[in-house]
């Protein structure tokens, strides 16, 4: 199995990308890339999954959007049981002036059969795509009581919150259950970040983001339901978020529409 993580330049901001592979029973970083063309998106996930490779892709952006105005039910959920960690989810509908991209590039991944799963069989070969949020993400495999704050701010701030995150991904990941070894990897994470620019920093933000969604495609791979929590379904949107397995108890695994305030 390989997994792809994709966080989508929601308009036309760049991509990051990032491929993990599963060997030995263990995760090994094989690449991280940042691109812009949805085109080139599309052959880079194509180039790391090739039609025969099984596969899962977790895509950070709105790939299905039933919703003409308003918000969704996965944000709202977002909302309800991430907000408090200030990891509020920004709402997504068909008036939305990203929601063309995004969705064509959800379409584009099921043409290629990676099919929508906001179920799964865990452990099996299989080709599909998910929706994730890595804001909720980190809140649960690294336990956070809120969000690292890199996205906004003051430069020196956003250094300094993106070096926390990158903390926590090169030391926890490679010790859970479902390891991710930098070690043995050939692809090295983005580092030392004091002397960066604006545009710099984002794009190590956003390989970072990426790695972020590819573990989280892994993590459903490996537990499904037993340490995920789905907000929603194929047919309202849904988000797939990992549980850390100390809160795996929690939270519910599928929340829907009934669960919306």
């Amino acid at each position: 199995m390989r997994f792809l993580g994709v966080d989508l330049g929601w308009s036309t901001g760049p991509t990051g990308l990032c491929c993990l592979g599963w060997e030995n029973d263990r995760l090994q970083l094989l690449a991280l890339e940042r691109l812009s063309a949805l085109d080139d998106i599309l052959d880079w996930c194509d180039r790391y999954t090739t039609p025969d490779l099984p596969a899962g892709i977790a895509v950070d952006a709105p790939t299905i959007i039933p919703n003409a105005t308003g918000m969704r039910v996965p944000d709202r959920l977002a909302h309800k049981f991430f907000s408090r960690y200030h990891a509020g989810c920004y709402p997504a509908n068909l008036g939305r002036s990203f929601a063309a991209r995004t969705i064509a590039f959800g379409t584009s991944l099921e043409a290629q059969g990676f099919v929508h799963a906001d179920a799964i069989a865990p452990r099996r070969p299989q080709r599909f795509q998910i929706e994730v949020f890595p804001h909720a993400a980190t809140v649960q495999l690294f336990r956070l009581d809120r969000i690292c704050k890199y996205k906004r701010g003051r430069l020196s701030d956003r250094k300094r919150e993106l070096a926390r995150l990158r903390g926590y991904i090169a030391d926890v990941l490679p010790v859970l259950e479902l390891p991710l070894d930098f070690a043995s990897s050939p692809v090295a994470l983005p580092d030392d970040f004091a002397d960066l620019t604006g545009a710099a920093l984002k794009a190590s933000e956003d390989r970072l983001d990426a790695v972020i969604c590819a573990y989280v495609a892994a993590h459903w791979w490996w537990w499904g339901r037993a340490r995920t929590q789905v907000l929603g379904d194929i047919k309202s949107g849904y988000i797939v978020v990992p549980l850390a397995s100390d809160r795996a108890t929690d939270e519910p695994r599928q929340a829907d529409a009934a669960a919306v305030p």
